[in-house]
C-alpha cells in the first residue's frame, strides 16, 4: 500500500498552470486549504496567501486566475478524491445494497486524513466544503462555468451514486435529487451541530448523520 501511487486528473479550465507539477503550486493548494480554514473565504485574498508561503502574489496568479476559480479547484479535488474513494470501496462489491451502503458511509462519515495526498489536509478541506463550497456555485456566473465543466467532479459523484440507487430500484424516479439532497443535507448537519444545535440532533456518541441518511435512501427507494 505504501508504494500505491494515485493522481487526482483536474480540469484544466480550473488552472493557469497546474499546482500538482510543481513544490511552489503544492504549497500554494496546501497553505490556501490553511488559510481559508482559518480566515474564511472572504477575508481569504491572495496577497495574504502569498505573505503566508513567502512569494509575490504574482506568483499565486500564475496558477489561478482567481480566488473564486482556487475555491473551484478545491471543491472539485475534494469530489474526484471521494469519487477515488467510492470506486475503491465499491470495486469488487457484488451485492447492490451493500455497494450504495458503502457509497452512501463515505458521503455521510466524518472526513479523515487520507495519507496519500501529503500536500492536502482533508479535515480542513472537508470543513471548507461544509462552509464555502455553495459560495462555488451560487454565483451569476453558474451557467458558463457549468458548461466548461467546473463541477464535473461533484456532477460524477452524483451520477455515480444515482447509477447505484437504479440498480436498487429501477423505476425510481428521483435518483439525482435524492443523492443530492443527502451531499448538501450531510453538510448542513455537521455545521448545525457545530454552529446551532438546535437544529440537528447529532449525538457526537452515535453515527446519527450516517444512520438518518442511510434510513432517508433506503425508505425513499422502498428498501
Amino acid at each position: 500500500m505504501q508504494n500505491l501511487q494515485v493522481n487526482i486528473q483536474m480540469n484544466s479550465e480550473l488552472y493557469l498552470k497546474d499546482p500538482d507539477t510543481s513544490e511552489l503550486g503544492k504549497k500554494i493548494v496546501a497553505k490556501g486549504i490553511d488559510l481559508i480554514s482559518e480566515l474564511g473565504f472572504e477575508a481569504f485574498t491572495f496577497k495574504k496567501l502569498g505573505t503566508k508561503i513567502g512569494s509575490n502574489e504574482s506568483s499565486i496568479y500564475r496558477y489561478f486566475e482567481s480566488k473564486h476559480t482556487f475555491l473551484i479547484y478545491l471543491t472539485s479535488w475534494y469530489w474526484s478524491w471521494i469519487e477515488y474513494k467510492i470506486v475503491f470501496a465499491t470495486i469488487n462489491v457484488d451485492d447492490k445494497k451493500r455497494k450504495l451502503e458503502e457509497a452512501l458511509n463515505i458521503l455521510t462519515q466524518t472526513i479523515i486524513e487520507d495519507r496519500l495526498f501529503l500536500h492536502i489536509n482533508e479535515i480542513k478541506l472537508g470543513e471548507i466544503i461544509i462552509t464555502e463550497s455553495s459560495k462555488a456555485y451560487h454565483t451569476i456566473d453558474v451557467d458558463s462555468e457549468n458548461e466548461k465543466g467546473y463541477f464535473e467532479a461533484y456532477k460524477q459523484v452524483v451520477q455515480r451514486i444515482s447509477e447505484m440507487v437504479l440498480e436498487m430500484s429501477p423505476k425510481f424516479e428521483y435518483p439525482h435529487m435524492l443523492i443530492s439532497t443527502v451531499i448538501e443535507g450531510v453538510h448542513q448537519q455537521r455545521y448545525f451541530a457545530q454552529h446551532i444545535p438546535a437544529l440537528t440532533d447529532i449525538d457526537q456518541k452515535k453515527d446519527n448523520i450516517e444512520n438518518f441518511y442511510r434510513l432517508l435512501v433506503f425508505n425513499a427507494i422502498k428498501i
